[in-house]
C-alpha cells in the first residue's frame, strides 16, 4: 500500500518513489510529543510528523489503536496526497494534525479491509548495516544540534580520565 509505492509530482510530473525507511517516536530524537515516520522519495529523507495525541484520541473515539503499521501507511498516504496534489514542496519535514492523522488511518483501514490485511514493514535485524537504511534524523545537520547519546566536542564519556591542556 504506502511503504513502497510512485506518486507523481502534481507540477513537474515527475515520477517519485517513496519507501518506508522507518518510525521514531520524536520525543527522544528532537523533543517533541510527535512519533516521526521516514520515507526516501527518490532518495530524499522525507519526515511526516504525527502528533501523538492522536493515539489518545483514536482510543478515545473508537476504542482503536494505532499500530505501527498503521501510522506508517497513514503517513505515507498523506505523503503520496501531498505530491500528488502539489502540496509537496521539497521540504523535509511535514507535521500532520491529529485530525488528520485520524482521517487518513480512517482512509487506510477502509482501503485495506482490515488492519490484519496491512502489509508488514521491512524488519531491521542485526545483519542489516546502518547505511543501508540511511538513518538522518530530521534537524540532525543543524548548527548546535546533536543527536541523544552523542558527546560535544571536548566532553568525556564516564569514567574517561580529564586530559590536562597541552597533552592532547
Amino acid at each position: 500500500m504506502y511503504e513502497d509505492f510512485v506518486a507523481t509530482d502534481r507540477w513537474t510530473s515527475e515520477k517519485l518513489h517513496c519507501v518506508w525507511k522507518g518510525t521514531v517516536v520524536a520525543i527522544a530524537t528532537r523533543h517533541a510529543d510527535a512519533t516521526d515516520v521516514r520515507f526516501a522519495v527518490n532518495g530524499r529523507p522525507v519526515w511526516i510528523a504525527l502528533p501523538n495525541h492522536a493515539w489518545v484520541e483514536q482510543k478515545r473515539r473508537n476504542g482503536k489503536v494505532i499500530t505501527d503499521y498503521l501510522a506508517a501507511q497513514a503517513a505515507g498516504r498523506f505523503l503520496k496526497q501531498a505530491i500528488e496534489s502539489g502540496y509537496d514542496n521539497g521540504r523535509e519535514m511535514y507535521a500532520m494534525s491529529v485530525d488528520e492523522v485520524l482521517e487518513q488511518v480512517a482512509a487506510v483501514v477502509e482501503e485495506a479491509g482490515h488492519t490484519a490485511n496491512l502489509p508488514s514493514l521491512p524488519v531491521i535485524g542485526p545483519e542489516s548495516r546502518s547505511e543501508a537504511f540511511d538513518s538522518t534524523l530530521p534537524g540532525s545537520g543543524l548548527p548546535g544540534s546533536r543527536l541523544p547519546g552523542s558527546r560535544l566536542p571536548g566532553s568525556r564519556l564516564p569514567g574517561q580520565p580529564r586530559q590536562l591542556a597541552g597533552t592532547r
